[in-house]
């Protein structure tokens, strides 16, 4: 059958093929519009959903372009665009700058200082991901990259998903840094330095690589 599913305004649950299922619209679309409508979908042989029926627009009495024009859509999105991609430039150009920093100058070298250096890659790494998503999904206008399930699709969304794993990671690894010399005030802490490295790094791309595993052979789409 098909598999429960979230297609970004209803979750839908688990249906068998040829099976029909029907809920209601989204409640916040209900506070908007005051209608209460209800959404279809049919769970087909080749155990894929169909696109919901009637169209959200139809079924909820909501337009999202009602309100704005595709020109004025466009205008919002660009300078939208415009502001996070100066945002993250600038948080880019600051951290390489830190590293710089950090490894030029041998009195920072020390492991909580190490440790700093592996959060601003993440940092770093994160930002690259976000150009990169961009670059591929917005490069050709004319097309839905994740519609069509491309590969470059594919590989932005795992790698924009491992720097957001590995800035959390090394966020934590922080934390259990500063409780370590709390707990363990007369031991070195040189000898921790491989396991927080590998921890940090190691740890988000197990989860990415299981991610992908089950992905390719549970729903290979999108």
């Amino acid at each position: 059958g098909c598999a429960r599913d979230w297609d970004g305004l209803t979750c839908w649950p688990r249906a068998t093929f040829g099976e029909v299922v029907k809920v209601p619209c989204p409640r916040f679309f209900e506070e908007i519009t005051n209608i209460h409508g209800f959404l279809q979908r049919n769970c087909t042989q080749e155990a894929y959903w169909s696109e919901p029926f009637p169209p959200y627009t139809v079924a909820c009495g909501f337009d999202e372009g009602s309100s704005k024009g595709p020109e004025d859509q466009k205008s919002y999105y660009s300078a939208f665009w415009r502001v996070y991609t100066a945002g993250y430039a600038a948080s880019v150009t600051s951290l390489i700058t830190a590293l710089i920093v950090f490894a030029a100058f041998r009195k920072f070298h020390c492991t909580r200082n190490y440790i700093h250096m592996h959060l601003f890659v993440s940092f770093i790494l994160r930002a690259v991901a976000v150009f990169t998503k961009d670059a591929i999904l917005f490069a050709d206008e004319t097309m839905d990259h994740c519609l069509m399930s491309t590969v470059s699709c594919k590989a932005a969304v795992a790698f924009f998903q491992f720097s957001i794993l590995a800035n959390f990671f090394w966020l934590l690894i922080e934390g259990i840094y500063l409780q370590t010399l709390l707990l363990l005030t007369f031991v070195s802490d040189k000898q921790y330095v491989w396991w927080f490295i590998s921890t940090g790094w190691g740890a988000p791309t197990a989860v990415v690589f299981a991610w992908v595993l089950t992905r390719i052979h549970q729903q290979n789409t999108g």
